[in-house]
């Protein structure tokens, strides 16, 4: 069965962050994070971090610097999407 959440710590590296960065987009609601009902941790729905990815890599140019007036502009590219193993 594929996995459905990550963590914390598994989104930080994804996303190449620190997991307060990652808390702190929780309580601004740039990600969605859900709870754990058995131990009551912060989840993270895969679809919701690759949409996130996604929209990274939109408001970056080429050399991966952020562009001025580009956050939200419509580009053709394909959506990426994450591949996570169970270890």
């Amino acid at each position: 069965m594929p996995k459905q959440f990550l963590s914390v710590k598994q989104v930080s590296k994804i996303l190449g962050v620190t997991s307060l960065t990652v808390r702190n987009w929780d309580k601004r609601g740039k990600l969605q994070a859900y709870r754990n009902p058995i131990n009551n941790y912060r989840v993270y729905k895969i679809e919701d971090v690759e949409k996130l990815l996604g929209d990274i890599d939109q408001s970056k140019g080429p050399e991966g610097v952020r562009q001025v007036g580009t956050y939200g502009a419509s580009k053709k590219t394909e959506p990426k999407k994450l591949v996570v193993e169970e270890l």
